[in-house]
């Protein structure tokens, strides 16, 4: 697992550790894993050109001290200031090593300053711009050293988060550096996990200065394979069907046959030991035709609400259900049981009516909207602001509604109060296709009935889905049915053999 922690929290934790250290012993070790991740990316240290973007803050002083490292390897180490505060001890050792400073940009402007033909040059760029005290997009002269890094051929280490990222969120508001690599101290940052953010971060490496004693839970967490693998059911000699778990789903409908097949396949593939499956005629008949080892029911025209299923481990809601009274009142009588409960789709838009539904329940419940969907259960919130802060507005979904959250999209977040957030690393732009969603709530449905609670299930869930996506035709492009086939190979490859 990979922990994150804000701003504050990394504050704190550095000043108590600082206090018991030699002056300077904190920026050094940085310096040093800094150093050792740039000479891993060049071909070779010796005669390399490499070009430090430097503010006047410790990110700055980070940049100073390894490229005085670089320096010392023979390495061409040329410092481009972006203001008139430098940290003075850092220019000192690049100095001392064979280093040079290019004078800061002027009133000229940065595209005709000799600091953009250094970073056109360069081997490697390295951006020590803004630290993690930085809020909002960069201002001149930071933009434009940054738009001059982007415009270069030399890839991008950013020191502790790119410049111009929020830490905390993520969030991006105006210019800020692209990076290839990222080297973070002491901790992640959750901005690093968390788009735009992430997708602005490149590979994510981490250095440990000896801060891990000093930091309470992290705000973010961010699971690996063997995180998963730890967590997935396993089935044992003892197993049979009813132990493995029974899921009722009601999704689909005549109009979204597809929903019910696409959702009761995600759930049969992940492992469940039987779905009962309840709708209409002809979504039964589609269902059956594609799982014939589904026990489906009809529902009673006359009494649909009664004549679902009874005797079940958990429920799936909502994927292609429709809004009409009658999904309504199916919905009511699901959230009144005591089994967990994952809500998708139709199933949150039906609560954004009748928010009660959800607040008043006590039993384990899921949720499971895109950006679009929150936002109606949000009221005042638009679909754009979700998106640019997704991690504040997935926690604060769960604190209104006391359930846990999957918010999907670019970066998947899972909130779930008293907990810490979870960003699912494997996301892919593969799943940006009509159903894969469905696919998800009966992996995640499947999950749910084996005995996981919502939180785990949703990790589990969004990290093998995520996984399953790039499986399924090695980096292709994917229907959302071609998930059923990838499913299990991604379980496989959480314990290689």
């Amino acid at each position: 697992m990979r922990y994150a922690h804000t701003v504050d929290t990394v504050r704190k934790a550095e000043g108590g550790l600082m206090a018991r250290l030699p002056d300077g012993t904190l920026m050094r070790r940085a310096a040093a894993g800094l150093a050792a991740v740039c000479a891993r990316m060049l071909p070779r240290t010796y005669g390399a050109r490499v070009v430090l973007l430097v503010g006047g803050g410790d990110n700055g002083g980070d940049a100073l001290y390894a490229g005085a490292l670089l320096a010392r390897r023979g390495a061409a180490v040329r410092a481009v200031p972006a203001g008139s505060r430098v940290h003075e001890g850092g220019l000192a050792a690049l100095r001392g090593a064979g280093g040079r400073t290019v004078p800061a940009p002027g009133a000229q402007g940065i595209a005709d300053s000799p600091a953009a033909a250094d970073i056109a040059g360069a081997d490697l760029i390295v951006d020590g711009l803004v630290g993690i005290g930085g809020r909002g997009g960069l201002r001149a002269p930071h933009a434009g050293l940054a738009a001059l890094a982007g415009a270069a051929e030399a890839p991008v280490v950013a020191v502790d988060l790119p410049s111009g990222i929020d830490p905390d969120t993520g969030a991006v508001t105006g210019p800020a550096v692209r990076a290839d690599v990222t080297v973070t101290f002491g901790t992640h940052k959750p901005g690093l996990f968390v788009d735009p953010g992430a997708a602005h971060a490149g590979v994510v490496e981490y250095v440990d200065i000896g801060l891990g004693p000093e930091l309470p839970g992290p705000r973010l967490e961010c699971p690996q394979h063997a995180d998963i693998a730890a967590l997935l059911p396993r089935p044992t000699a003892e197993s049979d069907k009813y132990r493995r778990g029974v899921l009722a789903m009601a999704v689909g409908s005549d109009r979204y046959r597809g929903a019910a097949v696409l959702a009761v396949g995600g759930a049969l593939r992940m492992g469940v030991g039987m779905v009962r499956y309840a709708g209409s005629q002809g979504a039964v008949a589609e269902v059956l035709h594609h799982w014939p080892e589904v026990v489906a029911s009809v529902l009673d025209p006359m009494d649909p609400v009664g004549s679902l299923p009874r005797r079940v481990a958990a429920w799936v809601v909502g994927s292609g259900r429709g809004l009409h009274p009658v999904a309504a009142a199916e919905l009511e009588t699901v959230l009144d049981s005591p089994r967990p409960v994952l809500a998708d789709a139709d199933a949150i838009t039906l609560i954004g009516k009748d928010p009660r539904l959800l607040r008043d329940r006590s039993a384990p419940t899921l949720i499971t909207p895109h950006a679009g969907e929150l936002a109606r259960l949000l009221p005042g919130t638009e679909r754009e602001d979700i998106e640019a802060h997704r991690l504040d507005h997935a926690a604060r979904a769960a604190d209104e509604y006391g359930c846990t959250v999957l918010l999907k999209g670019s970066t998947t977040v899972i909130a779930e109060p008293g907990h810490p957030a979870v960003a699912n690393p494997t996301g892919s732009p593969l799943l940006a296709t009509a159903g894969s969603g469905d696919v998800l709530a009966g992996m995640i449905g499947a999950l749910l009935a084996g005995g996981l609670t919502p939180r785990e299930a949703a990790v589990c869930g969004a990290y093998l889905h995520g996984l399953a996506a790039r499986v399924a035709h090695d980096g292709a492009a994917i229907s959302a049915s071609d998930l059923f086939d990838a499913v299990p190979r991604a379980v496989a490859a959480l314990s290689p053999r």
